[in-house]
């Protein structure tokens, strides 16, 4: 008796267990879902006016766009690549960027944006990049 309830309990145990897992493109959705809810209007950084995520899932990548105020021009992408790296070094310590996804094999492009929508600076977290990031 006690041997049957031992093997039902370990069998609804392995079926909990497998479909409480999610893969990484489940992971990815969710993140861009999350990101756009709930981190995105409440994001504070100098100069960002607005930020959104985008998920590729067949690319196995999340776009992060960081759009600013500021003028379209060499000093500019100058001044903001300081201002880009501590906003991104926060963002991966606060789990806003999480780690967890970038060791799976996720790539983050970030995106740090002029007035215009042209590139000021961008980067590519990877897990290669990440190491060094640390």
């Amino acid at each position: 008796m006690i041997n049957k309830i031992s093997k039902v309990a370990f069998t609804i145990f392995v079926v909990m267990l497998l479909i409480s897992c999610k893969n990484t493109k489940q992971k990815l959705q969710e993140y861009v879902v999350t990101y756009n809810k709930t981190i995105a209007p409440s994001f504070r950084a100098e100069n960002v006016t607005l930020t959104t995520a985008r998920g590729y899932i067949n690319d196995n990548k999340i776009e992060l766009r960081f759009e600013t105020n500021l003028k379209q021009n060499e000093g500019k992408k100058v001044a903001t690549s300081v201002a880009f790296a501590r906003m991104r070094q926060s963002m991966i310590k606060k789990d806003q960027i999480p780690t967890e996804l970038i060791e799976e094999g996720v790539e983050f492009h970030l995106y740090y944006l002029a007035d215009d929508n042209t590139v000021l600076n961008k980067e590519v977290l990877t897990k290669e990049s990440l190491q060094y990031l640390k």
